[in-house]
């Protein structure tokens, strides 16, 4: 793992991540501002001893600086009130940015942090079809649901690979892909050694035959953003310059702020299509998150 890392960070930036991924994570809190908002919100904690920081992207998003009691233990959790979330998991909503009236798919969607905060952006309007292929999480996302106040949305038990037997075509689709989880050292240090380079290319493999699924279903004009939490270029770069070659109906697109550092084009010996490069990268040490991917594609015609 090191030894890749080194071959596209350096061994100074290395080093850094190394060590950032030894430091604990700050809790973060993205506001519903369906049920209450932020200002509000900051009032009632701040009042039971807690210390927030507005989070510079997202203005209803808190950096918990301190901590009183345990947050999902308040009643404000209870009530729906806010979703525990890292920062980096709060930006592809953000970035998808789903309107009222479009049809929005999330195709890895417990435990629901990224579904709740499509409704929420959504205000609750609009179609917004969540797929879940392992029925044993889906209580947990049904559980969000409920506690955040979603109405907009249908839960489907489907295997999003097969997302063509639905027979329907999305404005919006979000793809959190399932990956190895190399960027959550920070929240789970076991993630070292847990999984191997048989793992990567497994999931890599998974990974492809998602984003194809997704991208066969946009309509023209639609936008897929493509994520994982982790930092591994064959789970992220090269997923998509092997599913979007000699597509020329696709293209990625560069995001309206600058959240991390420009996606990789030549690595681990490969040369990658030059467009990857507005496509983001968010580091542990940089950025002080877990380790993120963010691209952003759009059907032409």
């Amino acid at each position: 793992m090191i030894e890749r890392y080194i071959d596209f960070l350096g061994l100074d930036d290395t080093l850094k991540l190394l060590e950032a991924n030894e430091k604990p994570l700050e809790p973060s809190i993205r506001v519903n501002t369906l049920k209450i908002q932020p200002v509000e919100l900051r009032n009632r904690l701040e009042n039971k001893g807690f210390k927030l920081q507005t989070i510079e992207w997202i203005s209803y998003g808190f950096d918990v600086m301190k901590e009183t009691y345990n947050l999902g233990s308040l009643h404000e959790y209870l009530q729906g009130y806010f979703y525990l979330q890292n920062v980096a998991s709060m930006l592809p909503a953000i970035i998808l940015d789903p309107k009222p009236g479009e049809t929005v798919i999330d195709m890895c969607a417990a435990p629901g942090g990224k579904a709740t905060h499509l409704a929420q952006i959504m205000n609750n309007k609009g179609g917004l079809i969540l797929i879940e292929r392992n029925s044993k999480r889906i209580p947990a996302l049904e559980i969000n649901l409920r506690r955040m106040g979603i109405l907009n949305s249908i839960v489907l038990n489907l295997d999003a690979i097969n997302l063509q037997k639905l027979n329907i075509k999305a404005d919006k689709i979000l793809l959190d892909a399932p990956c190895t989880g190399e960027g959550l050292i920070r929240q789970d240090k076991s993630r070292k050694k847990s999984k191997t380079q048989k793992d990567i290319e497994k999931l890599a493999g998974i990974q492809k035959k998602l984003l194809n699924s997704g991208l066969k279903i946009l309509k023209p004009g639609g936008t897929l953003l493509y994520s994982t939490c982790s930092i591994a270029p064959e789970e992220n770069e090269f997923v998509i310059n092997d599913v979007l070659q000699d597509r020329l109906d696709y293209s990625i697109i560069p995001l309206n702020n600058r959240y991390g550092v420009s996606g990789l084009t030549r690595v681990l010996g490969k040369v990658l299509r030059k467009d990857l490069k507005l496509s983001q990268r968010l580091y542990p040490h940089i950025h002080n998150t877990i380790g993120f991917f963010i691209c952003l594609i759009k059907k032409i015609t």
